[in-house]
């Protein structure tokens, strides 16, 4: 057998004179790879005698373990050095200006309910909020709707399968609900607002099947239709930016609201736009009313001693008519031009949690 001394200086030495990786890789493969002198060595020890076996089995073991940590170590120091040139010979430019990503927006529909919840509570109301999925109770009985009323029906609401007890939720066809769970959880006077998402079975240029409603509610004592129609004029006034808006009542009929009327706002048409607060023409922006005694009488309210109004409007119709939006499709269409076009940055405004309080009701 070879002097192992030997051999273990001579392959060191290579190693140690091995350039770059592929021929250190090359050196183990000739020297420890399946046909490598110290791998064919290996197989000499099983023609020995026991004797030589016990002398040069732990030689050839001891020669193999070192050679493996000789290659190890010039592996890592190739690749540390590697690492090092590479390093050196690269530089990231930091003064070039970086690419500027295009700034967000705020929806139409965001903005115009901060704008509305902005001017409502500033005037004092509160912001009340309920669940969008209903109970015929809150969202048809208690607001005096009868049971063959027509927005009972399946073509214009959607109801949900009947449950256990053969009762059938719906998705809330208005926020008046939220009107009843405050009346049924709190004590007078009230005097919020309840923006959210409603749903009716409709589709076309104005109409979606998920829209946006805010309505009011003011329940005290001694209150009669001058509180209303200054309340109504006031909100037309600051959201559409006009000090010297018409504004007028046509009597009308909701189930909720006795006396009911719509409210119709000055405008004019010109070359298929309208015009808010120029012109003899008008145009409807929302219902309101009395509350009804007998939804008083259904919160368990006294009509002798409580009366208040309500009345409720689209936001997405309101902002369609204050920007000049023409199709209230668009509100939900995902097109990031639209958007781009159409929105807003953020109000500079307190976060309703600084402005009023946020009444749940949900139970």
């Amino acid at each position: 057998m070879q002097d192992l001394q030997t051999l273990e200086t001579e392959i060191t030495k290579n190693l140690s004179a091995a350039a770059d990786l592929e021929t250190v890789e090359n050196i183990r493969i000739s020297e420890l790879g399946k046909k490598g002198r110290v791998s064919l060595l290996m197989r000499e020890l099983g023609k020995m005698s026991p004797d030589e076996k016990k002398e040069f089995g732990p030689k050839l073991n001891q020669l193999k373990n070192t050679l493996n940590t000789a290659i190890n170590d010039r592996k890592n120091k190739l690749e540390e050095e590697a690492l090092n040139k590479k390093l050196n010979s690269e530089r990231i430019d930091i003064s070039l200006s970086p690419v500027m990503e295009e700034p967000g927006s705020i929806h139409p529909i965001t903005q115009v309910m901060d704008e509305v919840t902005e001017i409502f509570t500033e005037m004092g109301f509160s912001v009340a909020e309920g669940p969008e999925i209903e109970e015929d109770f809150y969202n048809f009985t208690a607001l005096n709707i009868p049971e063959e009323h027509p927005a009972r029906q399946m073509h214009d609401t959607f109801y949900f399968p009947e449950d256990g007890e053969g009762n059938r939720k719906v998705l809330r066809t208005h926020t008046s609900p939220v009107q009843i769970r405050t009346m049924m959880n709190d004590e007078p006077p009230y005097r919020i607002i309840a923006p959210g998402r409603t749903y009716r079975n409709d589709s076309d240029a104005t109409h979606t099947p998920m829209f946006h409603q805010v309505e009011a509610l003011v329940i005290d004592k001694d209150i009669h239709m001058g509180h209303l129609k200054w309340c109504i004029e006031e909100f037309a006034r600051k959201f559409f930016e006009i000090d010297n808006v018409k504004i007028r009542f046509r009597p009308s009929y909701f189930p909720f609201t006795e006396p009911s009327a719509e409210v119709d706002i000055g405008c004019s048409f010109e070359n298929g736009e309208v015009l808010i607060g120029e012109g003899d023409d008008w145009l409807e922006i929302m219902g309101c009313g009395m509350v009804n005694e007998r939804v008083l009488e259904n919160v368990n309210l006294d009509p002798g001693e409580y009366q208040g109004f309500a009345f409720g409007m689209g936001l997405d119709r309101i902002a369609m008519l204050k920007w000049g939006i023409p199709d209230l499709r668009d509100f939900f269409a995902a097109d990031l031009r639209w958007l781009k076009h159409y929105g807003f940055q953020a109000l500079d405004i307190p976060s309703l949690s600084t402005r009023s309080s946020i009444i749940r009701g949900s139970k």
